[in-house]
């Protein structure tokens, strides 16, 4: 199972989200034979993910719009937001890079 998932890709988020499902079974396993040999920690993504917290107002319209292509996407409004805002981040700094 954990060498499929090194290697696994998904045509879309939705398909990601079916195939997750489909194997919620086999995925308990592994992390109970994770468990079990000590593989597993507190924490242990996050240590891979520096992130911090932040809170922002946004406008209802505005969380109204995001929830919907949210849902589209498989995917929680506050995650889709997440990307939404790395992905312009990103877009701006390739962009201020081509200027320069």
């Amino acid at each position: 199972m954990l060498e499929e998932l090194k290697n696994k890709t998904f045509a879309s988020e939705a398909e990601e989200a079916v195939w997750w499902k489909s194997h919620e079974d086999e995925l308990l396993e592994e992390f109970k034979k994770a468990t079990k040999e000590g593989r597993v920690g507190i924490g242990t993504a996050a240590k891979h993910i520096a992130s911090r917290s932040t809170s922002m107002r946004i406008p209802n319209n505005d969380i109204a719009i995001a929830e919907k292509q949210a849902a589209e996407r498989g995917l929680r409004y506050q995650t889709y937001l997440k990307m939404i805002i790395h992905e312009a981040l990103l877009a701006e700094e390739k962009r201020k890079s081509k200027v320069a």
